[in-house]
């Protein structure tokens, strides 16, 4: 695997730095790929490898290709049936499908790849832009046991921690939870916080008693000083993180579970994109409960 050519398609904040690392580590990244071609273009310049037009040719100058896509619908379009598609000619090539989408997709993708007589695994990422750079990852993986054999040396360099949770399908169910339980914990503190100033208590205090007690969280570490400052520099956004908690919120409607605080948390990250602030960090939550604040 040290020698497996390495392509790249979505050379956005994660995927670019995921490609930098690979590189690092003396991978060669022969390709990479995004539907805005300055984005590929200068990273394959820094990169010194190709940045071709068309997905087919990232399939053709790779034996691995990674995939770190937007959205469902996104994903379909990489995979298409027919035109341009990593597919095209894809025989003995291993998917490594790093975006939080729908666990359907994912099945989909995989039963796409087996009938061309390619591979896929799912490596879902519960981490951010700083650990896609330095390789510590958090990845959650899915697909079957032989394939993950195959490419577990790569999954290594990209993370700190991996784990393989079952067959195809079940990561993505595993990052939507994730995620939905983060996403809340996000909305909540961003109430409290802003609760806590509309009330005139001193934050940094107020911080301070969270840390020691119940209240406590990850995301009162990562986030609460942003949340105070309003420093929203994007590292997981608000349109992530509304799409990811809608994934969350779909599962539970088809298992026939009650989610009203997930429900509620979707609706608020909802409400910033409508508001046009998507592409704010989701401790842009914040902006929606504190008090004399432009949105509130």
């Amino acid at each position: 695997m040290s020698k497996a050519r390495i392509g790249v398609v979505g050379t956005g904040r994660m995927g670019a730095n995921m490609a930098r690392r690979l590189k690092d580590q003396g991978y060669p990244v022969t390709a990479v790929f995004d539907v805005f071609p300055k984005l590929a273009q200068d990273l394959a310049a820094e990169l010194g490898c190709t940045a071709p037009a068309t997905l087919a040719q990232v399939t053709a100058a790779a034996d691995v290709i990674l995939t770190v896509v937007t959205d469902d619908a996104a994903m379909h379009g990489i995979f298409a049936p027919e035109g341009d598609s990593l597919l095209t000619d894809a025989g003995g090539k291993t998917f490594i499908n790093c975006a939080t989408i729908s666990p359907a997709v994912h099945e989909e993708v995989d039963a796409a790849c087996q009938a061309v007589g390619a591979t896929a695994l799912e490596a879902c990422m519960a981490s951010s832009i700083t650990q896609a750079r330095q390789g510590t990852l958090y990845l959650m993986v899915g697909g079957s046991a032989e394939t993950y054999a195959k490419v577990e040396p790569i999954l290594k360099d990209l993370s700190s921690s991996l784990r393989h949770v079952g067959g195809t399908g079940k990561a993505a169910k595993v990052k939507a939870l994730v995620n939905m339980v983060m996403n809340i914990n996000t909305a909540g503190l961003a109430e409290g916080l802003g609760l806590g100033a509309a009330l005139g208590l001193d934050l940094a205090m107020l911080k301070e008693v969270f840390s020691q007690t119940g209240a406590n969280s990850r995301v009162l570490e990562t986030d609460g000083d942003d949340m105070i400052a309003r420093e929203h520099d994007c590292f997981f956004s608000a349109a992530h993180a509304c799409k990811d908690s809608g994934i969350a919120n779909a599962l539970a409607a088809e298992a026939g579970v009650n989610t009203p605080l997930s429900l509620a948390t979707e609706a608020q990250y909802h409400r910033m994109v409508e508001l046009g602030l998507g592409e704010l960090d989701k401790s842009g939550v914040a902006e929606l409960t504190f008090p004399g604040r432009t949105v509130h």
